[in-house]
């Protein structure tokens, strides 16, 4: 999966309504670019070079996977829709909306279409100050200073006036306030570390992910699946114990709410799956002697995948060990979980069909998944 950055762009318009040319903008960045950490107040502003309306102008912060010369492709996009039209003179001009990357992290980008950071932004006022308000501390990768330097430093004389109206931030769509704890599970290769780990990052959650790579049995049991079911499901249900009872029982006052990938009664499908019925009799046993007092997700969150996608998800991320795994295994699991769902009055429950979805490659996928998350009605 890749890497998420933040980019911090900057947002001017001074034709038009400008400042709804601003949040059009805004929305497009989250819709196309990735989620809106930040958005500073709007300032006003005398035309920067030339002769013309004043200008209103902000700056935000986006996490994104996108590389630096994609999300500058984007964003020329996004202004020729919201009705840029092309320069008619060689100077600065009037325009609707004007989208420029001024740091990509601490990325040195000098390119001919592309230059990173910004070399006019530290000599603007109309970019500093915004930034200010998001960006204090963030140094100039190569300057060396910090914004808040920057701004004390900068010779730009113009006065800029702070707008009392505020931009609203498209995250605030999706409501994750009334959950304090949300389990993701799925399949093998449904996405649901995936998923988890983009929510976390997007909605200040605090991320608690399955360790399961490091299993010595996982392989075995691949491998050797009778000979090592009952060795490997007990091998999990104490790790998930230690690790759920270890990661659910410390407070994080700085997190809104948890996400985890995986909820502990997994191990109940799996295991009658894997194991004989004795085994399994003798396990169920353990495991609601040992899970009674575990917390529970107040929304469960089951990725429905159908077992095509599931084989070629689990092939692109390429674990040696799941190579071998075959359809009736995968089918099965997908029926266990399906039984054991709708079988459950306790949990919030919401099963999602994402099989002709790919919500890491297409951000549109990921709106919409969030959306079927957070509609009471999905």
């Amino acid at each position: 999966m890749q890497e998420i950055k933040t980019v911090y762009i900057a947002l001017g318009s001074n034709k038009g309504d400008k400042f709804k040319n601003l949040q059009n903008a805004i929305d497009a960045v989250f819709t196309e670019v990735g989620s809106i950490v930040s958005i500073a107040k709007v300032y006003q502003s005398k035309a920067y070079g030339f002769e013309g309306d004043d200008f209103l102008n902000t700056c935000i912060a986006v996490k994104t996977r996108l590389k630096p010369k994609k999300v500058l492709s984007v964003l020329l996009q996004i202004e020729k829709k919201l009705g840029r039209t092309p320069k008619q003179t060689e100077g600065y001009e009037s325009r609707i909306i004007d989208l420029d990357i001024i740091f990509f992290e601490d990325e040195i980008i000098e390119d001919k279409n592309l230059i990173i950071p910004h070399p006019e932004a530290h000599k603007r006022r109309f970019v500093l100050e915004p930034l200010q308000l998001i960006a204090g501390n963030f140094i100039h990768p190569k300057l060396k200073q910090s914004v808040d330097d920057l701004l004390a430093t900068c010779d730009d004389t113009n006065e800029l006036e702070q707008i009392k109206i505020w931009l609203k931030n498209p995250n605030k769509q999706f409501d994750f306030s009334k959950h304090n704890y949300i389990a993701i599970e799925g399949n093998i290769g449904a996405g649901k570390t995936s998923l988890s780990t983009q929510i976390a990052s997007d909605f200040n959650a605090k991320l608690v992910l399955e360790r399961f790579a490091d299993n010595p049995f996982l392989p075995k049991f691949y491998k050797e699946p009778q000979r090592y079911a009952f060795t490997l499901e007990m091998s999990f249900l104490a790790d998930r114990y230690q690790q759920i009872t270890d990661d659910l029982g410390q407070l994080d006052l700085f997190k809104d709410f948890i996400v985890s990938d995986y909820d502990v009664f997994k191990s109940l499908i799996f295991s009658k799956i894997t194991l004989q019925p004795d085994e399994f009799k003798l396990y169920r046993k353990l495991f609601y002697l040992m899970y009674k007092d575990i917390a529970k997700p107040d929304l469960y969150v089951y990725l429905y995948q159908n077992t095509e996608r599931l084989q070629a998800n689990i092939k692109k991320r390429g674990r040696k060990y799941e190579s071998e795994i075959e359809d009736d295994y995968l089918e099965k699991i997908n029926a266990g979980y399906l039984e054991f769902l709708k079988s459950q009055t306790e949990f919030n429950v919401k099963i999602i069909d994402i099989s002709d979805k790919d919500f890491v490659k297409h951000r549109a996928d990921y709106l919409w998944l969030l959306k079927q998350i957070c509609n009471d009605d999905a």
